[in-house]
């Protein structure tokens, strides 16, 4: 039951093969070479920077007669002109975008002196943080391990070996023409100093202590002849906020006697992080590196422990992309080598992003949302603007596609005319409150959020002759239609995705002032809004519509399911309340899925999640485990088309399994919803759920055990109970009362207490 530690049996052949690290604000990957170790470096501020200060122009004024030609049906005109005046460049222009590239930091280099290895091994261990390298060499014994320190937000690496040794250590930078670089080496130290072009600057700074022998400067490098054991302690530091980058890459001053010490805090702090949700599942690991485990799982041999080291792998990536950051994980979570990395590893608003956060807050880790708000909070101010100069709206509007500075541009022409970024984004924060139940929270952060981006719509939305209020121009990310002409998205009328999405956030929107008890003209007008939307429809094959007309598609197995919102993420698709609508869903996801959908590492990771909303257990576990099989790398690391890593599949991964073990939408808690049939036996721990539960759940032959849920605050708690009825005890072992209704269960709880769950039939 263990499924928490990635091995390999050879250094890594390239750099997705890697192990990463990171503490949010820095990160590395680690390749295991021997006799030669490359470490590479990258710092989430490091954004080349001559962008930053982009802005819009107002257009608004064309904004109208984009609208004219889409209400009278002249899709084809409407995208091109739409895109024309409101698409900003880059895309399909010809032209270049504004989106800055995340830039990597530098490479670390150490040699150590010997011969040929023997008995390799590269490990990753996901329970306490660390990536160790080990093997012999001749009549040597070599071990170096590497972390990402969460206490002291340094990068550690530490050496030692069965005898003396030579390190040589320099640093180093891919060939960058519009970088200026200055390296330098002093007893004790390496310092690499960068200065892009138009852009910003930053400073790579190694220590170097040893224990024993004799350290020397040669040229750029250090060397160490003689040592018994080394301690490298890496910073790195930028002038994106404004300071000279050497104010934050501040020497550490650890030596090596530190090492024991240090490695114990770091384990500390991410174990309390990391360990607070465990999931165990019944059966043998393969004492086999990953990458045969892979290939023995692509030729059809069985491994139902691999998607749980997937799923424990995904929650430390997670961990290593926020721990001490202050920005989200961008397409590559914090980890890039290339100096023109694809799609600028950049932020994408229109899934991605997003999806690398579904996992935070049922995998209870709630604190990795705090870079995705300080992210969205950063654009709020230029959102204003670009709101008005582009649609002449009042609140926000956020781009498809940008980076870190907070300009809210459209870049993307083809793409970018979409208005439904904010509206997505603003879900995380109702979710951080439905999952947290603070109230202060709700008023100071998320409220006003939703406040500003519903804002929006107030003032973007038409009215038709029929009165009903269409959202034009529309998108689904990002497909197009027949008849809607050349470019990559076509624009419509009341695409079922902005339908959606304006929907709950209006909803969310009056959630929120209801419990605050603030803004009663507002939410009487946003009731008012709510009830003249369009709504969803059932087309000719019996799917949920993805556009205002029955389109066809041009082509049918795309990878987005961006009309599928909500069903998984949202909440607005349920099988009780639009059943007729659920199964339209269902029909739309298999009608994909047809005509080869799903074929990128995120996007099957969506098919997964889907499945396990549906409850359709087999399905989910079988999209899952292609995701496993065919988009990832010997480390795991996820796949888009043809090899480029992008962390949310990953994430959507872990999303995905989490989905399979507990869902609670609209605040009901149910259990182990799609259980694959591959794990009859097992039990998690630190499962969290939307009212402000924290769940365990054991169960044995398919069948749930025990349930014991335990609310941040006094409630009436709901427990669907499709299946089975709940005996329902508190920590004494006495009933507590409960009233069944139509499929549920309903018991009062106190804060902090426990209460367990135990199906009737086992109870005792």
């Amino acid at each position: 039951m263990s499924s928490r530690k990635l091995w390999l049996a050879s250094p890594a052949a390239d750099y997705i093969s890697g192990f990463p690290i990171g503490t949010g604000r820095l990160a590395a990957m680690v390749f295991g070479g021997a006799p030669t170790e490359r470490i590479a470096l990258n710092h989430e501020w490091l954004w080349r920077g001559p962008n930053r200060c982009r802005d819009t122009e107002p257009v608004a004024d064309r904004l109208a007669e984009v609208r004219n030609l889409l209400l009278a049906g002249r899709y084809e005109e409407g995208t091109r002109l739409g895109n024309q005046c409101l698409g900003g460049a880059g895309g399909t222009s010809g032209i270049p975008n504004r989106v800055d590239p995340y830039q990597p930091a530098g490479d670390l280099h150490l040699r150590l002196d010997h011969g040929e290895i023997a008995d390799y091994r590269r490990e990753l261990d996901i329970e306490q943080g660390v990536v160790c390298v080990q093997y012999g060499a001749g009549d040597a014994f070599f071990r170096r391990e590497c972390l990402a320190d969460l206490t002291h937000d340094v990068l550690l690496i530490h050496l030692t070996a069965s005898r003396a040794f030579t390190l040589r250590a320099w640093l180093g930078r891919i060939e960058d023409p519009g970088c200026l670089l200055r390296r330098e080496a002093v007893p004790g130290q390496l310092v690499l100093d960068g200065q892009f072009e138009r852009g910003i600057a930053f400073r790579v700074g190694v220590e170097v202590n040893a224990r024993g022998g004799e350290m020397r400067v040669e040229g750029d490098e250090l060397v160490v002849e003689g040592a018994e054991e080394a301690l490298l302690t890496v910073n790195i530091g930028t002038s994106a906020k404004g300071q000279a980058p050497v104010h934050e890459c501040v020497p550490a001053g650890f030596t090596c006697a530190d090492w024991t010490g240090l490695l114990e805090s770091h384990t500390r702090a991410y174990r309390r992080l990391f360990g607070r949700c465990r999931l165990d599942v019944a059966g043998h690991e393969p004492a086999l590196p990953i990458d045969e485990r892979l290939r023995n799982a692509r030729a059809g041999h069985a491994d139902p422990l691999l998607p749980v080291l997937y799923f424990n792998y995904g929650r430390y990536l997670l961990l290593a992309c926020t721990a001490r950051a202050e920005l989200p994980p961008n397409l590559q979570g914090k980890w890039n080598e290339d100096i023109r990395p694809p799609w600028e590893s950049d932020y994408h608003h229109d899934v991605n992003l997003q999806m690398a956060y579904w996992p935070a807050e049922a995998g209870h880790l709630p604190e990795s949302t705090e870079p995705l708000f300080q992210h969205l909070e950063r654009f709020v101010p230029h959102a204003r603007k670009a709101a008005r100069d582009l649609y002449g709206c009042d609140g926000v509007w956020f781009p498809i596609q940008t980076d870190v500075w907070g300009r809210a541009t459209p870049e993307s022409h083809g793409w970018a005319v979409w208005i439904g970024a904010a509206a997505w984004l603003a879900q995380h924060l109702w979710w951080r409150y439905e999952y947290s139940q603070d109230v202060e929270f709700l008023a100071r952060r998320a409220y006003p959020f939703l406040r500003e981006t519903a804002a929006f719509y107030e003032s973007y939305l038409v009215a038709d002759a029929a009165g009903q209020l269409q959202v034009v121009p529309s998108q689904s990310p990002e497909n197009r239609f027949v008849g809607g002409g050349d470019l990559p998205v076509s624009l419509c009328v009341s695409a079922t995705m902005d339908v959606v999405l304006i929907r709950e956030l209006l909803s969310h929107a009056i959630q929120a002032a209801e419990t605050l008890n603030v803004d009663q003209a507002r939410r009487e007008a946003w009731w008012d809004i709510i009830s003249r939307l369009p709504d969803l429809k059932v087309g000719r094959y019996g799917q949920l519509q993805e556009w205002n007309e029955d389109f066809e598609e041009v082509e049918p197995g795309h990878r987005h399911f961006s009309h599928l919102i909500g069903l998984y993420p949202g909440e607005a698709l349920d099988p009780e309340r639009t059943p007729d609508l659920w199964e339209a869903a269902r029909v739309s996801l298999e009608r994909r899925l047809d005509n080869a959908g799903g074929h990128t590492g995120w996007s099957r990771s969506w098919v997964a999640c889907l499945f396990a909303r549906l409850g359709q257990a087999g399905e989910a576990w079988e999209h899952l485990l292609h995701l496993v099989t065919d988009f990832a790398t010997d480390s795991l690391l996820d796949l888009h088309p043809p090899r480029i890593f992008q962390i949310d599949g990953n994430l959507g991964g872990t999303a995905a399994v989490l989905e399979m073990l507990l869902q609670s939408y609209h605040e009901e808690l149910h259990f182990l919803p799609a259980l694959p049939p591959a794990w009859p036996r097992g039990r998690v721990k630190g499962l969290c759920a939307r009212g402000g539960y924290t769940v365990a759940l054991t169960w044995a032959n398919g069948a749930l055990q025990t349930a014991t849920v335990v609310a941040r605050t006094d409630r009436e708690c709901t427990v669907l109970e499709p299946d089975v009825e709940f005996a329902v005890k508190d920590s004494h072992g006495n009933p507590v009362v409960a009233e069944r209704d139509g499929g549920r269960i309903r018991f009062d709880v106190r804060a902090g207490e426990v209460v367990t769950l135990t199906p009737a039939a086992t109870a005792r």
